[in-house]
């Protein structure tokens, strides 16, 4: 008797389990399509710009486009960009629109589009419903390309390691309406767990403040590089060149974003096996080689590279960095590194192996900075808005 009340209740039990699953996946087939982050700009050039965002369900998307006109999103239809890759529509949660073909320092108004994937069998596609952003009510969201001559602003924050409140106080002492971009030097976090801490960490923050019109520019830190989520990470933050080690112009100048790679030995216990950062290196230094041959760099007055690690000697990742790219940037007349890592603030001034200062931003330190035709200004801050330091490139 008592074998069998046993048996009727572990049944039960099972049954109440069995059907709050069910129930559970029912409330999640029905949940609609939405956006849950994002959009935001990224590799903005004079004639082009990528749009991130991420939706809750498999979907295409893509963006729309209208001139700053007054006119109303909705007076015609508007041409249509997709994420895709190679003819075809990607389905994902994560979404990157390369908008290409567009006019230098010109303001364009987009609104952003995803349509969930039900099902994909053989040549039938079913498709559910459509999230997108609004432009109704409300004005449409905007940017404006590079290629604006004269003087430009721009600010630098590092070492946040997803600190988000104390991320938007320091981003409160940031005037967007002069703010033409923001650079992110490296480890925004401290490991790379999942896709939620990526927007928790930061991002979302940064939506809310800029990043939805104003871009950004991400040099990665060692400590992106850790956590079985490291690989996806050019997947919320995509380069012009389609590496993590590029360059872009703005104004008179040229900026040179370096991947530092890890601070330790590939060999280190820490990364068991994981990393193959050496090559990376060496792969990346001959990139570089051929980046300060290029006509861009070459006619820029102010040329300034990026790197969170600093091209000072100490650890592995810094020996590698003198010894890979500070020959190479020495050779090409950089006139300033911008690292970050140490959570500290110093600025470190030319050696006869490193010939270019660098100024090494703190973790609690903000990096505004101004270029003009005749000077380049860095203005160094902290978190309570007190001047810490000014360096100048006349």
């Amino acid at each position: 008797m008592n074998l069998l009340r046993t048996t009727k209740i572990g049944f039960n039990i099972f049954l109440v389990f069995f059907f709050g699953l069910i129930s559970i996946n029912n409330i999640q087939a029905q949940e609609s399509i939405r956006i849950t982050h994002g959009p935001y700009l990224q590799a903005m050039t004079d004639n082009s710009v990528t749009i991130v965002w991420t939706t809750n369900k498999p979907a295409t998307a893509w963006v729309e486009l209208a001139p700053d006109d007054k006119s109303h999103f909705y007076q015609k239809e508007r041409p249509k960009y997709f994420n895709a890759s190679n003819g075809l529509k990607n389905v994902s949660t994560v979404h990157k629109v390369n908008v290409k073909n567009l006019k230098p320092n010109t303001r364009y108004r987009y609104r952003i589009y995803s349509q969930e994937v039900l099902s994909h069998k053989g040549t039938n596609v079913e498709y559910g419903k459509i999230a997108a952003t609004v432009v109704y009510k409300q004005q449409a969201l905007s940017f404006i390309t590079g290629g604006r001559p004269g003087d430009f602003e721009f600010a630098v924050l590092n070492d946040i390691h997803e600190k988000s409140d104390f991320f938007k106080k320091q981003l409160s002492q940031i005037d967007f309406a002069k703010t033409d971009f923001v650079v992110f030097n490296g480890d925004m976090v401290s490991f790379s767990h999942n896709e939620d801490q990526i927007f928790s960490g930061f991002m979302d923050t940064a939506v809310s403040v800029f990043a939805k019109e104003i871009p950004m520019y991400y040099a990665r830190g060692n400590h992106e590089t850790r956590g079985p989520y490291a690989a996806n990470f050019s997947n919320y933050f995509p380069s012009a060149s389609g590496q993590l080690y590029y360059t872009f112009t703005r104004g008179n100048a040229i900026f040179v974003v370096l991947d530092c790679g890890e601070d330790k030995p590939d060999s280190d216990m820490e990364y068991r096996g994981i990393t193959d950062m050496d090559f990376y290196r060496s792969e990346q230094a001959h990139w570089l080689k051929g980046v300060v041959k290029t006509d861009d760099f070459k006619k820029a007055k102010f040329k300034i590279a990026i790197c969170h690690i600093p091209a000072v000697n100490g650890w592995h990742g810094n020996e590698e960095i003198v010894n890979n790219f500070a020959p190479i940037l020495n050779d090409a007349g950089i006139q300033l590194m911008i690292s970050a890592h140490e959570h500290r603030h110093r600025i470190v001034q030319p050696t006869a192996k490193v010939k270019f200062p660098i100024i090494v931003n703190s973790n609690n330190n903000l990096l505004k900075a101004k270029i003009s035709a005749k000077e380049a200004s860095f203005t160094i801050v902290d978190s309570t808005g007190n001047k810490v330091e000014d360096f100048f490139i006349k």
